[in-house]
């Protein structure tokens, strides 16, 4: 089965031609012959829409590893990613009997005992799922409501086939890099790794509704944006069922319009949305393309977006926050100097590097677009000149950033499709300016001490006995001077530090007493 899966991969990469991406560049003489043969032929096609048409061709996991490799402009060249960012999953969905087999093997009984009813027909269909609407019965206190539901459901047997398609991308991987003379800078074997966690992450649908929850928890209360609600009594690992929500695909500008939403301030709420859940959450929806979002129209929710399909996720540390936050402040103000440092100092360029020759190519990358609405803006493009500047300054790629990158293109996207004269700028910069001073101003300070203020009340009563000891140290007859000045200095700032802390924890302190 695997050889005849290969010999059928092999055919499709020589019917359109991609043999050539790796033969005619291979260091071996004979084998970049063989790629020089394969090149002669005539093909009508750029080789960015023969390896889409290729990818399509071979089903959908090759399909979905295409856009995966689409959102690495840093690896591959602008015309194939800008070619594989148009894949879409167009997969048939599967029959009913064979959801019901899904549904009867998770929960152990008849689909009719589970569901107080469950429409067959699929409402949406993609590479490892597929979406059907129901009902539940649902226990609120003495009585029983029933619930809208939406049921998404893995494909049967999907494991199998993703496992062996794998195992055969990783030796096509294998090709490039050994064969392939820029192998190395494409790292396939590290792209397929990647493209293997992702995909294994969307086949646990109870991760997928964990990432709902929390995006729901992240959002309570908010006029922004709403997540459904997970009901987990009824989650399996292969079936999801959620909250059903009525709202309007965002694509239906027309309709929403038509419904009463202020179209203009619904793309200033994206932008909003999009810089909360990575700054203030680091916990963002990494796969915000207009397919997974809607609008809700009625009275009580006009213009709230509502969010679906939450199996890509992504996560910041606070440390890439505050350097995401500071390389995006320095670019809205043209800092472009700053922007070189905060590259340096994150360690994402090597220490070595000229601060003057990263700021003069970041400012030929930026200074163009500024004073220009989003219209007239590709961020593609201008991602795209970063990544060749990126490459000239041997910059680290940072994987936590891969998803970020594809997520603002999304963002992008639907900016342009609701308002193509938004300010980005302008809705963007004020929010990214007061995040800055929660995390470095006064008010942070007093937050983050008394977060940490059990921990400092269980150290505050060996402060003394520390003090007194360092005391002590220095009765001893003195060390050698640069040992003993150390020492002395260290002795002085922790008193130093210590009547501070007192001082501190009495003022925050004092007033809860009293109260």
């Amino acid at each position: 089965m695997h050889l005849f899966r290969l010999a059928k991969i092999i055919g499709v990469f020589h019917r359109y031609g991609l043999d050539e991406f790796v033969l005619r560049d291979t260091p071996n003489p004979l084998l970049r012959a063989v790629g020089k043969l394969f090149s002669a032929r005539s093909h009508e096609r750029p080789r960015g829409e023969r390896l889409r048409l290729a990818l399509e061709s071979l089903g959908p996991i090759f399909v979905k590893f295409g856009q995966v490799l689409s959102t690495r402009p840093d690896l591959i060249p602008p015309d194939i990613a800008s070619e594989l960012s148009r894949l879409q999953d167009r997969v048939p969905p599967f029959p009913a009997e064979d959801v019901r087999k899904v549904l009867e093997a998770a929960y152990g009984r008849p689909v009719e005992q589970v569901f107080a009813s469950f429409d067959w027909q699929p409402v949406a269909s993609a590479s490892v799922a597929q979406v059907h609407f129901g009902s539940i019965q649902l226990k609120v206190g003495d009585t029983f409501e029933t619930r809208e539901v939406a049921v998404k459901v893995l494909r049967p047997n999907i494991l199998p086939v993703i496992e062996s398609d794998l195992a055969l991308i990783r030796v096509l991987a294998g090709w490039v890099d050994r064969f392939s003379a820029d192998g190395r800078r494409l790292k396939p074997r590290e792209v397929v790794a990647e493209f293997d966690k992702y995909l294994h992450d969307e086949l646990d649908l109870v991760r997928e509704a964990a990432n709902c929850s929390q995006l729901r928890r992240n959002f309570a209360g908010s006029p922004l944006l709403y997540m459904p609600e997970v009901y987990w009594d009824w989650c399996e690992q292969n079936v999801m069922v959620m909250e059903r929500l009525h709202a309007t695909p965002v694509s239906q500008v027309d309709t929403l319009r038509e419904a009463g939403v202020d179209i203009k301030k619904l793309a200033r709420d994206g932008v909003e949305i999009f810089f909360t859940q990575v700054f203030r959450d680091g916990f963002f929806h990494a796969d915000m393309h207009p397919g997974n979002i809607a609008v809700r129209t009625d009275a009580a929710h006009l213009g709230q977006y509502v969010g679906m399909d939450f199996g890509i996720v992504g996560t910041l540390t606070d440390v890439d926050r505050r350097y995401l936050a500071e390389n995006f402040l320095a670019f809205f103000r043209r800092d472009y100097r700053r922007v070189a440092t905060a590259h340096i100092e994150s360690g994402w360029v090597p220490p070595g590097t000229r601060v003057d020759e990263l700021e003069n190519a970041v400012r030929s990358v930026c200074e163009p677009i500024f004073d220009r609405p989003l219209a007239d803006i590709s961020f593609g493009k201008v991602l795209m000149r970063l990544f060749q500047v990126s490459r000239r300054f041997n910059v680290e790629i940072q994987p936590q950033l891969v998803l970020l990158q594809k997520t603002l293109l999304n963002v992008e996207g639907l900016g342009r499709q609701l308002d193509p004269y938004l300010d980005l700028w302008a809705t963007a910069q004020p929010f990214l300016e007061k995040w800055m001073r929660e995390q470095i101003g006064p008010e942070a300070i007093v937050k983050r001490l008394s977060e940490q203020a059990p921990y400092l009340s269980s150290a505050l009563p060996q402060l003394p006995r520390l003090i007194h000891q360092a005391l002590e140290r220095r009765a001893e007859p003195p060390a050698p001077v640069i040992i003993h000045s150390r020492s002395r200095w260290t002795n002085v700032w922790l008193a130093v530090i210590a009547f501070c802390l007192l001082a501190l924890l009495g003022t925050l302190w004092i007033p809860l007493l009293l109260d």
